[in-house]
This record gives structure tokens, C-alpha cells and sequence, in this order.
């Protein structure tokens, strides 16, 4: 394991490498690698353990019984995901699909109660990044609640660009999602989603190929 890299990422920040080599010791670490479309986590699935994406990455998606599928997040190297289930006795509502090759670390916390008990020098530091982390997904969730509002495509459109050019700070960005993704991120058709943007280029408002993106 790269101790160095694991420092760096948010979950284990302000640890030292023996503290890091402690941590992933007392919560059984594992490693998992998934090709570019397999699932590493389904929906019903009960788990304990959050997963550290390592390379590549991940998308987190539901699925009805009619097989629509709404993407609810984008989960990249040093991001995790399901953390919320690994602390709480409650089925999985999404699938978790490696979005490449990926290697993703697998923490096994149980229950809040066993890092809460935990006296090592490691745990109050990993509960503090663990609770940032998930305020920030909180955060992330209620974006994506702004860009689904808008009752029009080109509305929902927008307002997701705004959002990844304000975090990217430059008007010139590359989105994660190809245009099924964002199609789906967004919850309207990709007919229509490709429709749009081909009238937003034509009225100067953005330029775009592929997933990437240059707002005029």
C-alpha cells in the first residue's frame, strides 16, 4: 500500500504513515479491482465497508425495474463512497459501477459505535475527515437537486455547467460524463440533451466536443 498517497487523499489527512498503517490494519483493508463496467456494488446489497476509490473511477447509479437509470454521483481517485451504508444497517439503494479500470480500497467500519470506542490516535482523526467528506457529498446532493429543477433541458444544462465551472474556476473544463451520463445525471433523454447543446452552440452561449466544454 502507498502510504505516502493515502496520506494525501481527504480521509486520511493530518495522519502520519504508522497512523495511516494502524488505521487500515484496524479496519481490515482490502483492495478490489474492477474492469470498466462491472459492478462493485448492487442495489439491496447490505455492506460494512466504504470504499477509497485508488485509480480510476466510479459511478454511483439507480435502476428501476423498467431498467432506467438515473446517475447520482461521480466518484474519483482519493473520493469514497458508501460510507453512509457502512455505518448504518440499511440496504443499498444504488449501484456502485466502476466508470473505467479501477482499484478501489475497501474499510470495514461496522457500526459508528466501534470507531467511537476507538482510543488509537488514528480514529478522531478519521472520524473528523469522514464527517467532512460526507458534509461535502451532502453538499454535492443538493447541487444536483438545483440542476434537476429546471423544467427544461437547456435550464438543467446550465445551471450543471455553472456548478463545474465555478468548482473548476475557469470557464474552459472537462465534465466526468460522456453524453449517456450526463444525459442520465440530468434525468432527460440524450436525444434531447444532444439536441440542446447543438442549439446552445449555434446561439454562442458554450462550445463543446465530447465532454468538453468552453462557455462563451
Amino acid at each position: 500500500m502507498d502510504l505516502p498517497v493515502l496520506c494525501r487523499t481527504v480521509l486520511f489527512k493530518g495522519m502520519t504513515e504508522d497512523e495511516v498503517s494502524c488505521a487500515l490494519l484496524s479496519l481490515q483493508a482490502k483492495t478490489k479491482d474492477a474492469k470498466k463496467g462491472r459492478a462493485l456494488l448492487h442495489a439491496g446489497d447490505f455492506t460494512d465497508d466504504l470504499g477509497l476509490v485508488l485509480a480510476g473511477s466510479v459511478t454511483i447509479e439507480g435502476h428501476d425495474v423498467w431498467g432506467n437509470r438515473v446517475i447520482l454521483g461521480h466518484v474519483v481517485s482519493g473520493e469514497i463512497f458508501a460510507e453512509a451504508y457502512a455505518l448504518l444497517d440499511e440496504p443499498l439503494q444504488v449501484d456502485v459501477i466502476a466508470n473505467e479500470d479501477c482499484r478501489v480500497l475497501f474499510l470495514h467500519l461496522g457500526s459508528a459505535k466501534a470507531l467511537a470506542g476507538c482510543t488509537a490516535s488514528w480514529a478522531s482523526k478519521f472520524t473528523a475527515n469522514l464527517l467532512t467528506v460526507a458534509s461535502r457529498k451532502n453538499l454535492h446532493l443538493a447541487g444536483r437537486s438545483f440542476h434537476t429543477a429546471p423544467k427544461t433541458v437547456r435550464g438543467r444544462v446550465m445551471s450543471y455547467l455553472n456548478a463545474v465551472s465555478l468548482q473548476a474556476q475557469s470557464r474552459d473544463f472537462t465534465i466526468p460524463f460522456d453524453r449517456q451520463q450526463l444525459a442520465d445525471y440530468l434525468n432527460v433523454e440524450r436525444t434531447a440533451l444532444s439536441k440542446e447543446l447543438g442549439k446552445m452552440q449555434k446561439d454562442g452561449l458554450i462550445k463543446t466536443k465530447k465532454n468538453h466544454f468552453l462557455i462563451l
